[in-house]
């Protein structure tokens, strides 16, 4: 990550907030909690690779900022309840979630093992029900919080080869707008953002032919930054988006305009 790219470019006062952040070792994860931490939040980091987590934890406190690693697996509701349990008893409150973790195991459908089904569901749609459930319940009590859970344009439009992405990611967008619904009367709001295609480990994968020719599908003609991704986030989470809940923001470059 470079300098550039850890660094808010909108304003946002997050002192004395406390933010969650499935997913932070790197890519958007680390990216988001970075800026959450420069915006003055404290910042849970969570993620099942521990050693690649303290990477994003020491950025954050290299910056003078705080943050704390736990290891987790999203797909293990005891854990989920357990971390959240004691994040709070550590900071007395989860102010902002960002159900960020996900994975793919890509394969046309007729090909798609069963294995690879479950285990993008599963991390991808019942993580984030998991901590939103989790959280949502102190948030309740405190009759305030922000929930923002990473979709995918993907999930809006479908996509070849990833039936099983684009069903959790739509399955978020519907769980999504459901929280909104039913949060809203304590001051708890619920969005998500879909990013398009962003400039990370995943989209490097791809190779380089592919993401030229996803270049000319996008109308600004480039790939995103993961900080494009965090901006909206910090948004989100901010006074700023008080009257918003329930929205799905896409951040693709034009791609599903």
């Amino acid at each position: 990550m470079t300098e550039q790219s850890a660094t808010p470019r909108i304003s946002a006062d997050l002192t004395g907030r406390v933010a969650l952040v499935t997913g932070a070792a790197r890519g958007l994860g680390r990216a988001i909690a970075v800026c959450l931490a420069r915006a003055g939040a404290k910042v849970a980091c969570v993620d099942i690779k521990l050693d690649v987590l303290a990477e994003t934890v020491g950025i954050i406190r290299s910056a003078g900022g705080t943050a704390e690693a736990w290891e987790c697996d999203v797909t293990d509701s005891a854990r989920v309840n357990q971390v959240v349990d004691e994040v709070v008893g550590k900071w007395e409150c989860i102010h902002i979630l960002v159900n960020n973790a996900g994975v793919t195991r890509d394969n046309v459908l007729v090909r798609m093992k069963d294995e690879q089904w479950d285990a993008v569901l599963n991390t991808n749609l019942k993580g984030t029900f998991l901590f939103t459930r989790a959280a949502s319940r102190f948030m309740m009590k405190a009759r305030f919080g922000r929930i923002i859970n990473i979709a995918s344009v993907s999930g809006l439009t479908g996509n070849p080869g990833q039936a099983n992405y684009s069903a959790s990611k739509a399955g978020i967008v519907g769980l999504t707008r459901t929280a909104a619904k039913e949060l809203a009367s304590r001051n708890v709001t619920v969005n998500a953002i879909a990013p398009g295609f962003i400039a990370t480990e995943m989209t490097a994968a791809l190779g380089d032919d592919i993401l030229q020719e996803v270049k000319k599908r996008i109308p600004l003609g480039r790939l995103g930054d993961p900080q494009d991704v965090a901006d909206a986030v910090l948004f989100l989470a901010s006074e700023a988006a008080s009257f918003i809940t329930g929205i799905v923001l896409t951040v693709d470059g034009g791609l599903t305009a």
